[in-house]
């Protein structure tokens, strides 16, 4: 929900510090599920909220950087990660997703597998011989393994009837009887002992010494792949058969399915047997079997639209409340957040929780409907704490048998607590925000904070901690600061070097990143400006629409909302609607935030920025507007293939639209489009059109 984005910079930091622990120290500080529930938390605010998203998120991004001991490897294709689920109802949904997108009212057969809870390991054959061995890292670059990964008896040196280029991709373990005898023998000799199977595994193969490595008992189940020369199969399932021919290990109880009920079947099964598995699993993980329709269905920024891990089930303990604390965010947001007695849930200690906005303390949800049957949450109750993978740890429960006699009824402030502006809540808006705006500290510092961040200016050694202490001690308060900053406190008795914690080198390196980035992209400097509801995504579709600056600002300052040719003009964007529009637009003729955007781009160089076109593409360059029912692709498929071949898909028909394509139900677009004499044909013909483009 919007009113959590004051949690977003807190996630990405926890998640990035997890990352780290995990994927490069062997020594995680959260446990799964913890972890689990706050990349899920981010990535649920994201996917109902898109303009909330962080430049950074921890969403676009799988494992963490690889550690400079080992040598480096660059995927072919990138290691991905899987979106999750932790119940029955996201599965289904997930199952219909797959079915909407490809245009899909049949059965779709779907593999699974349980989720071994290990360390992400690639091999590349070449001619049927090992020739390399990479971890994940950050799924794009990953660390040479090779030798050690070569004393593990599951992985074959050798592979017979292989194609010339053949990768693959499984994970590294451990068994429980295994973990438990290494660790005996660590403790007899004094050596380190490991905390769970994982850590013992990942530990194990990234030892800079093989012969380390080999005397651990390391084990290995294959069962995904990367660059291959030729097809090994036309399912998902055939594959992991061929891979059982060549001899790797494959799960056991992989299974293929036609119906989504016999599907969670096995998860049941699986799930109950889990204690005799002798491995550690922390979930199943399901596939749409058919590989074409993988490659149809793709992929996100960081999952496949094809897979999904459906997690063992959330954890519950009761607590106390302490206290409710109010945090602001970057659009003056003003969230609430549980302080708790400490509490371990499923072998994580949790001291906070989310309680999302003033309705949901009130025992109400967005609708007005009761939730917790009406019990609304006071400072110094009894509460259940719930922690889930959609959500950061909250409260699901109330025990008012437990009810301080003397205890009151949550009074939500109605001014900032930051700078004690008005908090205002406007009809339609389920969050209370600060109307101090650039006034407010709170606000300022999560807008700079936002506007360094890494998918925005991403200037190098500038981030979070940085604008914090020179936000408070005056040294920026807005963007264009920051380019005044070293010929400000460049020199002097008060410059950058003095500062504790830094010196000439750091002060150095922060002045060339700064000069680095006065020449920026222009869907960066969009995103940059944290305009509420525009993200990332919709950064980029108004650059490469408006192209440059120069043409982007002056829409942006003579739009009027509902009429004229600029507001019509920015509305047919595709994927970008009134909400946003108008965002976009009060912030441009706002005097104080207008002054701010004109300070910051005299200092900048914007480079234009166009959308690619296939030369080659019978539709490259041409402005498509799909209406009607598309009835053998779903509309998500027609725009994605439409743009891969180049073209620009609008929302609406103007004397600029090249194209209608239209499918039955077809209704006032189509009108227009006759009215105005623009090509318009059916879906057969587009797909005529497109072929094999």
């Amino acid at each position: 929900m919007e009113e959590a984005q004051a949690e977003l910079a807190s996630l990405a930091a926890q998640l990035e510090k997890a990352n780290v622990a995990y994927h490069r120290e062997d020594a995680p500080d959260l446990s799964d599920a913890e972890y689990d529930a706050l990349k899920a938390r981010n990535l649920a605010i994201e996917q109902a909220f898109p303009e909330l998203k962080l430049a950074d998120s921890p969403s676009d991004r799988v494992g963490a950087a690889p550690s400079d001991a080992f040598g480096k490897i660059r995927h072919v294709q990138r290691m991905m990660s899987l979106e999750n689920a932790f119940d029955a109802e996201g599965i289904v949904e997930f199952a219909a997703r797959v079915g909407k997108y490809l245009g899909h009212s049949d059965r779709i057969a779907f593999t699974a597998e349980p989720k071994i809870d290990g360390l992400s390991l690639s091999l590349r054959y070449e001619d049927g011989v090992l020739m390399q061995a990479a971890t994940r890292g950050d799924g794009e670059v990953g660390e040479n393994v090779l030798a050690n990964a070569r004393t593990i008896s599951d992985i074959p040196h050798q592979i017979a009837n292989a194609p010339q280029v053949l990768e693959v991709r499984g994970e590294v373990y451990m068994s429980h009887a295994d973990f438990a005898d290494l660790n005996r023998r660590q403790a007899e000799r004094g050596g380190k002992t490991f905390a769970n199977p994982r850590n013992a595994a990942a530990g194990s193969l990234r030892q800079l010494d093989p012969a380390i490595t080999a005397s651990r008992p390391l084990r290995f189940f294959a069962y995904a792949w990367g660059e291959v020369s030729e097809p090994l199969a036309d399912t998902q399932f055939g594959v992991v058969e061929r891979f059982r021919e060549m001899g790797f290990q494959v799960n056991p109880l992989t299974r293929r399915f036609e119906d989504i009920q016999a599907l969670l079947g096995h998860y049941a099964e699986i799930e109950q047997g889990r204690a005799t598995l002798g491995y550690d699993i922390d979930g199943v993980v399901y596939k749409v079997d058919d590989l074409a329709m993988q490659r149809r269905l793709g992929f996100r920024s960081a999952t496949p639209r094809w897979a999904i891990a459906h997690k063992f089930p959330a954890e519950l303990a009761w607590t106390r409340l302490l206290e409710i604390d109010i945090q602001v965010g970057r659009t003056g947001a003003l969230s609430p957040v549980a302080r708790l007695q400490p509490v371990t849930v499923g072998g994580v200690v949790v001291q906070n929780a989310t309680l999302h906005n003033e309705d949901y303390i009130a025992g109400r949800d967005s609708k007005g409907e009761t939730i917790r049957d009406g019990k609304d949450i006071r400072v110094g109750d009894w509460v259940q704490v719930y922690r889930a993978g959609d959500v950061i740890p909250k409260i699901a429960d109330v025990d008012i048998g437990k009810r301080p006699d003397d205890s009151a009824a949550y009074v939500f402030p109605t001014h900032c607590p930051e700078c004690g502006s008005e908090a205002l809540r406007l009809e339609g808006d389920a969050v209370r925000r600060c109307s101090g705006g650039l006034v407010c500290p709170a606000q300022a510092v999560e807008r700079l904070k936002h506007f360094v961040s890494r998918n925005a200016f991403d200037i190098d050694g500038l981030g979070a901690k940085q604008v914090e202490a020179f936000y408070r001690d005056g040294w920026i308060k807005n963007p264009a600061d920051i380019f005044d900053l070293q010929a400000t406190y460049g020199q002097g008795p008060r410059q950058v070097k003095n500062r504790e914690g830094w010196g000439a080198k750091s002060a150095e390196k922060l002045f060339a990143g700064i000069e680095a980035k006065r020449q920026i992209p222009l869907n960066r400097l969009i995103f940059a400006l944290g305009i509420r509801h525009v993200g990332e995504t919709s950064a980029q579709l108004l650059a490469r629409h408006y192209g440059t600056w120069d043409t982007f600002e002056a829409v942006m300052t003579k739009a009027i909302p509902d009429e004229g040719a600029e507001w019509q003009d920015l509305i047919a964007i595709d994927g970008v609607g009134a909400v946003m529009a108008k965002s976009l637009v009060s912030t441009f003729q706002n005097k104080a935030e207008r002054a701010a955007i004109d300070a910051l781009v005299a200092h900048l160089q914007v480079q234009d920025v166009h959308a690619p076109v296939q030369k080659d593409s019978p539709v490259a360059g041409k402005s498509v507007v799909f209406t009607g029912t598309l009835e053998k692709m779903s509309r998500a498929e027609a725009k994605a293939r439409a743009e891969a071949l180049g073209a620009k898909v609008v929302g609406s028909v103007s004397a600029k639209t090249d194209l209608v394509v239209a499918g039955p139900g077809a209704g006032s677009k189509a009108k227009q489009a006759e009215a105005l004499g623009v090509e318009m044909i059916d879906e057969d013909a587009w797909i005529a059109l497109i072929g094999d483009a």
